[in-house]
């Protein structure tokens, strides 16, 4: 018997070796989530962000500008205030001040003095005509406009039953991809769904004429 003690022994190493690289590995390679550009860590202050409504564009949601405008924030949070309508900035707009409090966010642009610092709340009075409640979820999505996060209308507000919400999953996807239309091309049925088709095939439509236009 104490011939075979230190065979076992050996094997006995080797085994607990293994298994201990094995567990290296695994948290150094596929054990560990790998992290994509719309998943932030952020740590949030008790602060408030004031977003400008930029009333006067044409165009409000996840995709405006024929080839699409580059997002300059986007989250999704919780609705925590809706005040009443206003004629404070009549006759341009109908003013209604709503506060979101931000639960996680996807995308930030770096602008040089009036960017996103990790506020908690987002403040905005394009609220009017917006068939949300207090307590609802949404997804935002907001611009830049002189060097400043814009929102273009209460389009951008878009009511989302939870944080994993399918349109959750696609402006992930759309992020990750740089904001590249093509990345859009197999949600697009989900997003036209939502009424927002017609957004999406004009940003295909630009997508194939740029390609057709570097091509020849």
């Amino acid at each position: 018997m104490s011939k075979q003690k230190p065979l076992r022994f050996f094997f006995s190493g080797v085994v607990h070796s293994t298994t201990y690289l094995l567990i290296s590995l695994c948290f150094l390679s596929s054990c560990q989530s790998k992290k994509t550009k719309s998943d932030l860590d952020i740590v949030f202050t008790q602060d408030t962000l004031n977003v400008g409504y930029t009333y006067w564009w044409e165009e409000s949601g996840p995709f405006i500008g024929y080839c699409g405008k580059e997002y300059g924030l986007v989250f999704s949070g919780i609705v925590t205030q809706i005040d009443s309508p206003t004629n404070e900035a009549a006759p341009l707009y109908i003013s209604q001040r709503g506060t979101i409090a931000i639960e996680e966010v996807y995308k930030i642009k770096p602008l040089e003095s009036h960017g996103y610092a990790n506020q908690k709340y987002f403040v905005s009075d394009c609220f009017n005509n917006l068939d949300v409640s207090v307590g609802d979820k949404v997804l935002v999505f907001c611009y830049d406009y002189e060097d400043q996060i814009s929102i273009p209308g209460p389009n951008s507000i878009v009511p989302i039953s939870d944080f994993d919400h399918p349109l959750v999953q696609a402006t992930k996807r759309y992020i990750d991809e740089d904001e590249d239309a093509a990345a859009i091309k197999r949600d697009s049925s989900l997003w036209s769904a939502y009424g927002y088709g017609k957004q999406v095939d004009q940003l295909l439509r630009c997508k194939e004429h740029t390609e057709d236009a570097i091509s020849k």
